[in-house]
């Protein structure tokens, strides 16, 4: 099979004027807001098309904490319009720092931050899904670079499991377009650890993916591009957090990542195979008369905040009541599942679904399929949903609530925890014909 690469890359940092509100934290009402238009470090877009005797194939990653779902179904049918391929073809993902802008949607500037005059969050996520469309564009318009392919896995140890479970991530894929002097062109890594190196800030940054992305192309002439790993359960080691932390463990990944990617990984000699669905995860919800009337007295109950939890709690409840009362009450959480197969003696599977996967999803695609050479996994892939956690994460593994699972013990059977920030009107089903079960399900099939 013959490669090419071309790619491109278009900042996004917002400006004071155009959009100062930040994302990622739990804040006072109002919303938390930059303080200077200059970035620690620019957010951008970043695209790579690799065409196959050339049909191309596209991986596009965003410095931003999520892709909402309005955002992605907007996106999507103007990049397949920009090419002869399918829609399994254009992989999106969010980097999710936590220094990155509010948008609409994901997470609802309301319920989670209390803000209610969201003009320039509009705006700016309409000049956003312009600026995603433009970065894939001119990476399909760009100049294109005679490739082969090659992949390897090293190592990093400074994840922490912050669920208190045995899992922890070290793996980082490296995928590298490399030229036909051996010199990378394009390196594409992983890592499986949440991007909040930094903390709180009040300045823009991509966190430690931006400045591991930074390091390679700074000490090479290689595009560099990343894609987070299961890091739902995943932070990084070291307290407190802060700009020290985030460079410290920025240069780390990238001084690896350039190291291992100077000497050729496995061959990876196509094809290149894609799929792409979406898969509706199932909420822990009875949908009759009676037990939704039951919901929405268990949200009434936290309208004075009896158990004192942050304020986004209760707007979260106003939010579901008026949903009950309109009877625009949902039974599944979609999410976009993503795969692509690269050939070669031992063939490559990269796996992403949209959301804020866990680590022990992870541990068990490994364990079916050829360990970490023979796959990737990840998350926040497309649109991000939710957090999506494993059975371990209910009763009776976990019983004082749980934020990636999404409850809380003043009312298990109502979301809680993560869910109400992602504003879903219950948390998943465990156990038989569960989130675990499904996502398993529904990859296990696509992997094939």
């Amino acid at each position: 099979m013959a490669f090419t690469v071309a790619t491109a890359k278009v900042n996004i940092t917002p400006t004071l004027s155009s959009n100062p509100y930040m994302a990622g934290y739990g804040t006072p009402d109002g919303g938390r807001l930059a303080t200077s238009s200059t970035p620690y470090q620019p957010l951008w877009v970043r695209a790579a098309v690799i065409r196959e005797n050339g049909a191309p194939r596209l991986i596009l990653s965003v410095d931003i904490l999520a892709i909402p779902r309005t955002m992605h179904q907007r996106i999507r049918p103007r990049l397949l319009a920009l090419a002869n391929w399918a829609t399994s073809d254009i992989l999106l993902q969010a980097t999710h720092t936590h220094n990155g802008p509010t948008l609409v949607d994901a997470l609802h500037p309301f319920t989670t931050y209390g803000m209610v005059q969201l003009d320039q969050i509009r705006a700016y996520s309409s000049w956003l899904e312009d600026r995603i469309v433009e970065a894939a564009q001119s990476a399909l318009g760009a100049a294109q670079t005679s490739v082969t392919l090659d992949y390897q896995v090293i190592q990093q140890t400074w994840s922490v499991n912050r669920a208190g479970l045995r899992y922890v991530e070290t793996d980082v894929p490296v995928l590298v377009c490399r030229r036909s002097n051996g010199t990378p062109a394009v390196v594409i890594f992983g890592y499986g650890t949440h991007p909040v190196a930094a903390g709180d800030r009040s300045l823009f940054d991509g966190d430690y993916p931006a400045g591991a992305c930074n390091y390679i192309e700074n000490r090479s002439d290689a595009f560099a591009l990343f894609l987070l790993g299961p890091a739902g359960d995943q932070n990084p080691a070291g307290s407190p957090p802060s700009w020290a932390l985030r460079d410290q463990w920025g240069d780390s990944l990238g001084s690896a990542v350039l190291s291992a990617a100077q000497s050729a990984g496995r061959a990876l000699t196509g094809p290149i195979t894609t799929r792409y669905q979406e898969v509706g995860l199932p909420l822990d919800i009875d949908t009759s008369a009676g037990n939704l009337a039951a919901l929405r007295n268990a949200y009434a109950a936290r309208l004075p905040n009896p158990s004192g939890f942050p304020a986004y709690y209760v707007r979260h409840a106003q939010m579901m009541m008026a949903r009950i009362d309109s009877g625009n009450v949902a039974t599944s959480v979609p999410s976009p599942f993503q795969v692509w197969t690269i050939g070669g003696g031992t063939p490559l599977r990269m796996a992403f679904v949209g959301g804020e996967m866990v680590s022990g999803y992870a541990v068990y695609f490994r364990s079916k399929y050829g360990g970490s050479a023979g796959i990737w996994i990840g998350g926040y892939a497309n649109e991000s949903c939710c957090y999506i956690p494993t059975n371990e994460y209910f009763s009776p593994y976990m019983t004082a609530g749980s934020y990636e699972g999404g409850w809380d013990t003043d009312a298990p059977g109502i979301a809680g925890g993560s869910m109400t920030v992602y504003g879903h009107i219950a948390h998943f089903r465990a156990g038989t014909n569960g989130v675990e079960s499904t996502l398993i399900n529904a990859l296990t099939a696509m992997l094939g």
